[in-house]
């Protein structure tokens, strides 16, 4: 199988199978290698949705299965790495006088609006607690932001996974994500995630790792 995966930062990107494969830098940093017979390509896509959705449209075509690894913010939920289950954008939408109203990202944004997410594939049953998570391009270090985005059912914050989950169901690819909680999307949030970057980033690692074995 022909596994395509994501990370925002380098310290993501490493984290997972460290010290291993083979490197390309143009025009995005890719690392390859191959284990329990599936051929990985590790992608290190930069931050935000743009950079994202990018990646999979340069790289997607010939993957199997797209996956993500990384970190997020906590909108109330716990430390840990989670099965991220569900996806949104929640910058995607439209504005009306006080009032801004989220569609499923690519939707026409008028009318009736219905469920704004995307589903993951199934999980294998690697035993993650499973969340939603709300990405869009801004760092949320905001108590109000944050409990804005938890009234969408959201339990999680990023900026990539719901423009990864958009681009692989365009492109007719299942998508995987898993992250780990660096900070709550509070006025602490940037010390806490750099503080919390790379413990986080490899218990997601880890938790990839697992995965790819049971595929």
């Amino acid at each position: 199988m022909n596994l395509l995966i994501l990370a925002a930062l380098p310290e993501e990107a490493d984290a997972l199978f460290p010290n291993t494969g083979t490197r390309e830098t143009d025009p995005i940093p890719l690392r390859h290698l191959t284990t329990q017979n599936h051929n990985l390509t590790i992608a290190t896509c930069g931050l935000g949705k743009v950079n994202a959705a990018t990646a999979v449209g340069l790289l997607g075509a010939k993957a199997d299965l797209i996956l993500m690894t990384g970190t997020c913010g906590a909108l109330g939920a716990t430390p840990g790495a989670y099965w991220l289950a569900e996806a949104l954008q929640h910058d995607y939408g439209a504005t009306h006088p006080g009032l801004f109203r989220r569609y499923r990202a690519g939707d026409w944004p008028m009318g009736e609006a219905a469920e704004a997410h995307f589903t993951a594939m199934p999980d294998p049953g690697l035993g993650l607690p499973h969340a939603r998570i709300a990405s869009g391009d801004s760092f949320i270090a905001c108590p109000a932001a944050a409990a804005d985005l938890q009234s969408l059912g959201a339990t999680l914050v990023d900026m990539e996974v719901g423009a990864v989950a958009q681009a692989a169901v365009r492109l007719g690819k299942p998508w995987v994500a898993i992250k780990a909680v660096t900070d709550e999307a509070n006025g602490d949030s940037g010390d806490d995630f750099h503080a919390n970057l790379v413990r986080a980033a490899r218990m997601a690692g880890q938790a990839i790792e697992r995965m790819i074995a049971m595929l």
